[in-house]
């Protein structure tokens, strides 16, 4: 399917549609943000449903989506009072989220257009260049980002980088699901399992106190199959700080090998999720922040608990956490990195 122009950036520029499909599973994808802005796949019935959150206009993606669909970065989730340091240098962020940066700063990858480069019908090659001192961030970084169906049921995003500065990256897509569809309210009751023995606690501000605590005893503790709402009102301080899950968790595996990091399940429709990635941790996000305030292309509004967010990424705050991995690149060096979203039905 050729791509349709999407809309008009407010300063005229045009943004297209691009539309991947195969056997079973439609994504359509568009260059502002390399967002994407629907997954179609079907139910246990064999009934064709979007299962992720956005928006029907670009004046929508551009001014007021929580980061619908998009890859974000150069540093995705939280640097804290957007400061730190490489190499002997201090570097100050634009703080968009209270006292930190949250996603690279308000004008991150996800407000930013992305260059097609390849396009056909069951791949896509997104590309941009992030300029020495955009946002703050040291480095011409060129980034590159290739959304494919590989296989039935199957999106994969490869993700690769290179800079001619040493720099800090962090790059994820940050997709909203709703297994039962678009529009059809809470996920709360959608069964979700991490395989992650530890997660990051926060301070109030949802940075991490650096440290990793067991899930085991916790309402963190996804090993097994729960629904996100059977333990989200507990009362747990983790939780009362990001107004449900808005947290990390350190996956088990080596980084750097594809295996799985989450499977989250709908009862209703039979749709199931499984999340696989080569990255070192996942971000768990319930959609806390959705306040009612925007309509999705189903003409209903989304409410806090509307989407879940399977974030995989480095760990938050890594700069100034010198026990977290690396989240470093520097000349010579390409940073690469696969997540698999793979749908089927139960």
């Amino acid at each position: 399917m050729p791509a349709e122009i999407f809309g008009r950036t407010a300063d005229g520029r045009p943004v297209a549609r691009h539309v991947l499909s195969r056997d079973a599973v439609r994504v359509a994808v568009i260059e502002f943000g390399a967002a994407v802005t629907a997954i179609d796949v079907p139910d246990r019935d064999g009934r064709m449903a979007n299962v992720v959150l956005g928006l029907d206009t670009l004046a929508g993606y551009e001014t007021l989506s929580p980061s619908f669909g998009a890859i974000v970065g150069r540093y995705a989730n939280r640097i804290a009072n957007g400061r730190f340091s490489l190499d002997g240098h201090s570097y100050q962020l634009p703080l968009n989220e209270g006292p930190n940066t949250l996603h690279g700063g308000p004008r991150n990858f996800g407000k930013q257009l992305w260059r097609a480069d390849e396009a056909d019908t069951t791949r896509l090659v997104l590309s941009r260049r992030s300029p020495d001192g955009e946002e703050g961030f040291p480095g011409n970084l060129d980034v590159r980002v290739t959304y494919s169906l590989p296989a039935d049921g199957v999106l994969r995003i490869e993700y690769a980088a290179v800079t001619d500065r040493p720099t800090i990256l962090n790059l994820t897509n940050h997709s909203y699901f709703n297994l039962a569809g678009e529009g059809a309210g809470s996920v709360l009751g959608h069964r979700v399992q991490v395989e992650a023995d530890a997660f990051a606690p926060t301070d109030a501000t949802q940075i991490p106190t650096g440290t990793l605590q067991p899930v085991a005893g916790t309402p963190f503790d996804f090993r097994n199959p729960r629904s996100l709402e059977e333990r989200i009102r507990t009362g747990d301080p983790q939780l009362a700080y990001a107004k449900g899950y808005d947290h990390t968790f350190a996956l088990r595996g080596p980084a750097g090998t594809l295996r799985r990091a989450a499977t989250c399940t709908d009862s209703g429709s039979g749709r199931r999720l499984d999340v696989w990635t080569t990255q070192p941790a996942l971000q768990l996000y319930s959609g806390n922040n959705l306040d009612g305030t925007l309509i999705g292309p189903s003409g209903r509004i989304y409410r806090s608990g509307d989407g879940v967010c399977f974030e995989t990424q480095a760990f938050p705050d890594a700069p100034n956490h010198p026990n977290f991995p690396s989240a470093v690149l520097r000349p010579g060096e390409t940073f690469v990195a696969t997540t698999e979203f793979r749908f089927s039905v139960v």
